[in-house]
């Protein structure tokens, strides 16, 4: 069986990333597509093959026929369209930050459970076996009990973009932060402690560089930094992972939601190796993930504790940047 999906929203996100991942997903129908634009509207519609175009997301969500719903809105949108697709009867995967903070998330998971329906936050690469496989060393032992995580994720900056402007929640924490801090909560298990973190803004009270150093609760510490600081209009993207351990450490160059063949550094005294990771497409298997809670009652990957979690993280860091 399939899941007839719909996606609500022409962002770029969509057209070169979920689309596609969408249209690899086994268990996934590419229904039916709506925007406010009619002319991306009929582009997207005869580019991936969508049975239905929409001018207008009210009538996406009027379809008895669409079951799912991705949302890839800007951040300062998620909440209200989440809520009423919810209200409408449809499963949603929302693009993150799908809150702007964690007291909106607890009211979008609320609305999901009253209306008997699946909501679930899109981190693409939480699904994949690149996580996946470091996660498994790690509960292996292989590097000891990790005790310091630093990460960081820069891109290019931007001449002109929603990322730019903090009334429809850009900056750098919600862009790119996010996915730090996901990273960090997958691989520490423990409660945070503290956090404490800065920032350089733009014009328009957006950061476009953010730093942040967090303690948790069994002594393990984790830094970030994030930043929109290439060259605009250029090719710009640098990714980075180290994991400390009581025994080794782990050194990765992976983007996230990288794809294909990946490898990472194994560091234990004098041994070093290499695994090497087949990564199928991430943005299919989270669309197949969510289709598997559908149909088959299986548990989010990215659960609601999850996001929250994360969220409360999020709020801490943007109160201590004072965004």
């Amino acid at each position: 069986m399939s899941v007839k999906w719909g996606v609500l929203g022409t962002a770029n996100i969509a057209q070169g990333c979920t689309i596609p991942g969408m249209k690899e997903a086994g268990n996934c129908e590419l229904y039916a597509i709506a925007g406010r634009n009619e002319v991306k509207v009929n582009d997207y519609k005869e580019r991936f093959g969508f049975e239905k175009g929409y001018v207008g997301y009210d009538k996406l969500l009027e379809d008895p026929d669409v079951q799912a719903i991705y949302i890839p809105l800007p951040n300062n949108l998620h909440k209200e369209w989440v809520i009423k697709a919810l209200k409408a009867g449809k499963h949603v995967l929302c693009e993150k930050p799908m809150a702007l903070n964690a007291d909106d998330a607890r009211e979008m998971f609320t609305a999901a459970k009253e209306n008997n329906v699946i909501l679930m936050e899109a981190y693409a690469y939480l699904h994949g076996q690149y996580i996946a496989s470091l996660k498994s060393d790690i509960a292996s032992g292989v590097i000891g009990d990790v005790d310091f995580i630093e990460t960081a994720f820069y891109t290019q900056g931007y001449e002109e973009d929603i990322r730019l402007y903090k009334e429809l929640g850009g900056g750098a924490v919600y862009d790119l932060g996010c996915y730090c801090t996901t990273m960090i909560l997958s691989l520490i298990d423990s409660e945070p402690e503290y956090v404490m973190a800065n920032a350089e803004f733009n014009d328009k009270g957006a950061d476009v560089f953010a730093s942040a150093l967090m303690k948790f609760k069994n002594g393990a510490r984790a830094a970030f930094n994030v930043g929109m600081i290439f060259d605009p209009g250029k090719d710009g993207r640098r990714d980075r992972l180290y994991i400390h351990g009581s025994k080794g450490t782990i050194t990765s160059d992976v983007e996230y939601n990288q794809a294909g063949k990946v490898s990472y550094t194994i560091k234990t005294g004098t041994s070093e190796y290499h695994p090497s990771i087949n990564v199928y497409h991430n943005y299919m298997l989270e669309v197949e993930q969510l289709g598997r809670c559908i149909e088959n009652g299986e548990t989010p990957h990215v659960s609601p504790e999850f996001t929250i979690k994360n969220a409360e993280v999020l709020d801490k860091i943007l109160a201590q940047i004072g965004y």
